[in-house]
């Protein structure tokens, strides 16, 4: 199961949960950027944020892929829809998710990139968790066909920068295409797991050429238990520099 976070009509932030991703026909697997029809119903049960929803026949709920948004004019089309709410402050932004709003979603731009930052963790999921993982079905099918429960990413990543609130933070990214490119990397440098990590640090402070966005969500538990600080990456929006200025 994954959870999956667009904007409802290009317009609202809404994350998706759950959603069989991997157990999806081919014609049903929705890429980044793309638009697609589903049955939606607010989750109200065990989830407070208003940002949350899920399929309304669960996971036997139809997906139907329309359209994707493409990157031609220097990702127009996109930054359209995706640069307008905009949080330029991180104090901002937490403030607002625990304002009546409860924002658990947004677009943040940080001000400077300080550092990008690698901590080793374990290599493998924790014994507890291992259950509860097969249980969502967070399975891998390998080339022989057989079903391993999806591998972990033996590090974390974080962005540290500076909004313009003038505060340095650090922020984990949790993203799939970060540990996709690991995997990639893993690979490529034959095993080697520190030359991996050290190939997606140098990719992370590569996109910070771009006009780099976070897109950043809370977790359930860090916003309902008022952390300092609720929010983490879930994804990166790195559209290329427009370097046309705009005289009208």
């Amino acid at each position: 199961m994954v959870c999956t976070v667009g904007l409802l009509e290009g317009k609202d932030w809404i994350r998706i949960y759950p959603v069989s991703f991997r157990l999806l026909d081919d014609r049903k697997k929705y890429p980044k950027y793309a638009w697609v029809q589903l049955d939606l119903e607010r989750r109200v049960d065990k989830d407070f944020r208003p940002e949350s929803y899920r399929p309304l026949r669960g996971i036997h709920e139809e997906i139907k892929v329309l359209d994707r948004i493409g990157t031609k004019n220097n990702w127009r089309a996109r930054k359209a829809i995706i640069l307008n709410n905009v949080y330029y402050s991180m104090e901002e932004l937490i403030s607002a998710a625990y304002s009546p709003e409860q924002i658990s979603l947004a677009t943040l731009k940080p001000d400077t990139i300080v550092d990008v930052k690698i901590e080793k963790t374990a290599e493998d999921w924790p014994s507890r968790w291992k259950e509860r993982l097969k249980q969502l079905d967070l399975f891998e099918v390998t080339k022989s066909g057989d079903r391993q429960l999806i591998r972990k990413v033996p590090f974390d990543f974080s962005y540290i920068f500076v909004t313009t609130d003038g505060k340095r933070r650090e922020m984990k990214i949790e993203d799939w295409e970060i540990g996709a490119l690991y995997w990639n990397c893993y690979y490529r440098e034959n095993g080697n797991p520190e030359k991996a990590a050290e190939l997606v640090r140098h990719k992370l402070i590569e996109l910070c050429r771009t006009d780099l966005h976070f897109f950043v969500g809370t977790t359930l538990q860090f916003h309902r238990k008022s952390a300092p600080n609720p929010f983490i990456i879930i994804g990166l929006f790195y559209p290329p520099v427009d370097k046309q200025i705009e005289l009208f």
